[in-house]
C-alpha cells in the first residue's frame, strides 16, 4: 500500500501540458525563481543526476521538459526511447531535484518555454548559449541561459552501445 503512497505522489509531479502555464504563473506570483530544462531522458544515468542537481541549485523551482516518445523517435531514430515516456515522467519525477514534469510532444521545448516563462534555462554544456532553444524568450525578460559543465563519461548512447556489444 506504501508503495501506491508514492507513486501517486510521483504523479503529482507530473503536470499536464495543458496545465503548465496556470502552474508556472501561480510560481512566479509566489516569488519562486524557476529553472527549466529538458530532455529525453532515456536511460537515466549519473551524468543526469549530477547535471539535474546542478540546475535545481540555480533556483527554487526545477521545471522538466521531458520529451514524448514519439519526439524521441523523430529525434533518436525508431530504436528510441528503450523507456515509455510514462516511466521516464515517473523516474525523473522521483528524483529530489526535479519539482515537476511537464511531457511535451513537438521537436523542441520551444512553446512549453514560452507557457513557463522561466527565470533560467539550462541545457547540458555540449550546448552553446547560441543553439539553447528558447533562450530569446528567458533573455527578453531578463532571465539567464546556462550550459551547465557536460559530465564526460556518461550518456545514454554509450551505456546502449556497451549493452549491444555484450550481446
Amino acid at each position: 500500500m506504501k508503495r501506491f503512497g508514492i507513486v501517486l505522489m510521483l504523479q503529482n509531479k507530473i503536470i499536464p501540458y495543458s496545465e503548465i502555464a496556470e502552474l508556472s504563473q501561480k510560481l512566479h506570483q509566489q516569488g519562486k525563481k524557476i529553472v527549466f530544462t529538458n530532455g529525453c531522458f532515456d536511460i537515466l544515468h549519473c551524468g543526469h543526476i549530477l547535471y539535474l542537481e546542478k540546475a535545481k541549485a540555480l533556483g527554487d523551482i526545477l521545471i522538466l521538459g521531458l520529451n514524448s516518445d514519439a519526439s524521441v523517435k523523430r529525434l533518436k531514430g525508431n530504436n528510441r526511447p528503450i523507456v515509455s515516456e510514462k516511466e521516464r515522467a515517473l523516474v525523473v519525477a522521483g528524483l529530489e531535484s526535479v519539482d515537476y514534469v511537464c511531457i511535451f510532444a513537438q521537436d523542441t521545448p520551444y512553446e512549453l518555454i514560452d507557457l513557463i516563462q522561466p527565470d533560467v534555462l539550462v541545457k547540458g554544456g555540449d550546448w552553446t548559449i547560441d543553439k539553447i532553444v528558447g533562450a530569446d524568450i528567458v533573455q527578453k525578460k531578463g532571465g539567464k541561459v546556462l550550459s551547465l559543465n557536460y559530465e564526460q563519461g556518461f550518456s545514454t548512447t554509450n551505456i546502449i552501445e556497451r549493452i549491444k556489444q555484450d550481446k
